[in-house]
């Protein structure tokens, strides 16, 4: 089956399952372009309060938590992308998804390392977070990640800071990304590697 012939066939059974369709709270944190859906777990963390960090295009459906830290961030998520329960994407630097993405259950997006690596930076970090929030200027080693198009993401996935993932890939459940993954290949494992090549119906016919 091709990738948009499952998108569309994903956006009817969305579409028709309405009890799992939901408006949340916050909604107003986020900039849409046409009409986006959010499952009842959906949550939206937009620390900065700037709606223009936290980008979703039409037909999109999140199930999963998008958070852009205080001190810096922002998520793109392109056309008919699912964004599944319990993933997390959070980002303090960029992270780009394009059009047509699948990402699965229980996968994290981090495009930072989240705390500091010094272990007294680090309790700091944590003791402002229960006390004052989120720091404005702390540096988390931020590297942006960059999904391209018709990518799918298996689930318990892990897509790690300074990650380009090239069109038509496929990411393996309960891999761990820990650098670039060329167009159109399959990649599993931890760190995660490629398995094979994937050749497109019309090269086949060719």
């Amino acid at each position: 089956m091709r990738m948009k012939q499952l998108f569309f066939l994903l956006n009817r059974l969305i579409i028709k399952g309405l009890s799992i369709i939901t408006t949340i709270s916050n909604k107003s944190q986020i900039t849409y372009s046409g009409k986006v859906t959010f499952g009842h777990k959906a949550s939206v963390f937009n620390i900065q309060k700037d709606k223009s960090k936290i980008e979703i295009d039409e037909n999109s459906h999140i199930k999963g938590e998008l958070t852009v830290y205080k001190h810096g961030g922002r998520i793109k998520i392109g056309k008919y992308c699912f964004v599944g329960e319990n993933t997390k994407i959070w980002s303090a630097k960029n992270i780009s998804i394009g059009d047509r993405v699948l990402i699965a259950h229980n996968v994290n997006i981090h495009d930072c390392n989240d705390h500091p690596i010094d272990a007294n930076e680090r309790h700091q970090h944590y003791k402002s977070i229960l006390t004052t929030g989120h720091a404005d200027d702390i540096a988390l080693n931020e590297k942006e990640i960059i999904i391209g198009d018709d990518v799918w993401i298996g689930f318990n996935s892990t897509i790690l800071k300074g990650v380009t993932i090239g069109q038509g890939a496929i990411v393996g459940a309960c891999s761990v990304v820990t650098k670039d993954i060329p167009a159109h290949t399959i990649v599993a494992g931890n760190p995660a590697r490629i398995i094979k090549s994937i050749v497109e119906r019309n090269e086949q016919d060719s």
